[in-house]
């Protein structure tokens, strides 16, 4: 591949219990928890696998940060101005206002950019937010310590990727998407070279948790967020054709296949572990449903039946070893056998998308068919309180894909509820510089803006765009 300290896990770290209150309420809450001084501890968050720093930096903001309710909320079509009333118009840089023209030059003056409205508009200011406030100009890279873990940083890809697929934006995202390239290389490790003997399962090249030599320690590679850069190199590679971001998702490939778990003594073998590290001891749905997403979208691309082989089999596994009786997904499953139980968004929408894909490469109908009846299950399961407790992240991953299977089966209920949340988010959770927090005590976040950005960009692209 041409693009490389340690997370502790994210999912326990930043996953609450749902409170007992109406729908995205409990976000809702939120100025009431900062000024009670509440912490994540008061929502009995668990110790995870990814380092405490994974989401820094993160702002605490105060009441008065946040930003002032529209006048009138925004209708499920998306179709309320910008903040303050006022409609961003397109410009030439996403971070840039265009220059006002004087009567004197208008025999100069430019075409005029088209006008955006609603959910393309709202897409547009969070973007310019989360530029403005988290991206290191000049560097390719995010705020961190001092730089962003490869889990933000593959969202903010996520969401410049989708940003740039809204058609008619008006803004080009050429320079911003190689800026993300730049960075994206910072975190490519060939062979985890200088690292202790028996530190790591794998050395193939793969991108870091953290910033690789020379630049950053370098060190865990964790198959989750391989999954994610890969699937936006993939959607990067049908918007530019670029054959060097074909060939790096490959070599992500290669190293997602390398890490299939089989040896005597493991219980239901196979799956994907959360990371390459000697002293993992569990496989993942969150690693290897979005591994099987990204095959399939690596055989669509190369007609390689290897890909769609492992795909397949990566699915099978997951179905297997951590469905539930409700037709959900669990996290991850023990050396030993010992399954968590715990129902989180993301897994359910990875399997949603596993499935969709799948069917749409080999025309086999049951795999749509599990899809639907998972998408079904977690609809009914996912209330708003329980979308509401979780980091914004998991709820991206879950609409992409829930929409996703919509524009298959012409049954369109993710969008409203996509519309509805981010609505919420906009006239509640958004600051005044329009940053968007989550958590108790509230905190801004890269993880967070990046998910916002994407769930509106979602809403303004077709779906074909998605993978």
């Amino acid at each position: 591949m041409s693009l490389n300290y340690d997370h502790t896990r994210k999912r326990r770290v930043l996953g609450t219990r749902a409170l007992s209150l109406p729908p995205l309420l409990l976000v809702a809450c939120v100025i009431a928890l900062i000024s009670a001084g509440l912490t994540a501890s008061a929502f009995g968050a668990a110790a995870s696998p990814y380092p405490a720093g994974a989401t820094r930096p993160a702002l605490s903001p105060r009441a008065s940060q946040f930003a002032s309710a529209p006048a009138h909320v925004a209708s499920s079509s998306g179709g309320a101005a910008a903040p303050g009333g006022s409609t961003p118009t397109t410009t030439t840089s996403p971070t840039n206002t265009a220059p006002s023209t004087s009567t004197k030059s208008k025999k100069h003056t430019k075409p005029k950019k088209p006008v955006l409205h609603g959910n393309p508009a709202r897409t547009l200011v969070a973007f310019e937010a989360m530029q403005d406030h988290y991206y290191i100009k000049g560097s390719g890279l995010y705020e961190g310590e001092p730089f962003s873990y490869l889990w933000p940083f593959s969202q903010a890809l996520a969401a410049t990727v989708s940003v740039a697929s809204i058609p008619h934006l008006g803004v080009s995202l050429s320079r911003e998407l190689s800026a993300r390239l730049t960075g994206l290389n910072s975190y490519l490790d060939t062979d985890n070279s200088g690292a202790a003997e028996g530190v790591y399962t794998s050395t193939l090249a793969a991108f870091d948790g953290t910033v690789a030599p020379p630049t950053g320690p370098g060190g865990t590679k964790y198959y989750d967020d391989n999954d994610w850069i890969g699937i936006e190199l993939m959607r990067m590679y049908t918007l530019t054709h670029q054959a060097p971001l074909l060939g790096s998702a490959e070599g992500i490939m290669a190293f997602e296949m390398a890490g299939w778990q089989e040896r005597p003594g493991l219980a239901c073998e196979g799956g994907l572990p959360f990371s390459n590290a000697i002293t993992n001891g569990e496989r993942n749905t969150v690693t290897t449903a979005p591994a099987a997403e990204l095959g399939t979208l690596l055989y669509r691309e190369t007609n390689n039946v290897a890909y769609l082989q492992f795909a397949e089999k990566a699915y099978e596994w997951v179905r297997g070893c951590l469905q539930q009786p409700v037709n959900l997904y669990a996290d991850h499953i023990g050396n030993r056998g010992v399954v968590e139980p715990r129902l989180w968004s993301y897994n359910q929408g990875s399997m949603i998308g596993a499935g969709t894909l799948l069917y749409q490469a080999t025309g086999n109908s049951a795999y749509l068919y599990q899809a639907r009846q998972t998408a079904q299950a977690a609809l009914a399961y996912f209330t708003n309180e329980k979308l509401g407790s979780e980091i914004p992240f998991f709820v991206s991953i879950y609409f992409r894909n829930l929409m996703y299977l919509d524009s298959v089966t012409h049954d369109p209920p993710g969008a409203s509820i996509a519309q509805n949340y981010v609505n919420y988010a906009w006239q509640h959770l958004r600051l005044s510089n329009n940053l968007f927090v989550f958590g108790a005590p509230a905190s801004a976040q890269l993880l967070v803006q990046a998910a916002i950005v994407q769930i509106y960009a979602l809403l303004s692209t077709p779906a074909s765009t998605y993978f």
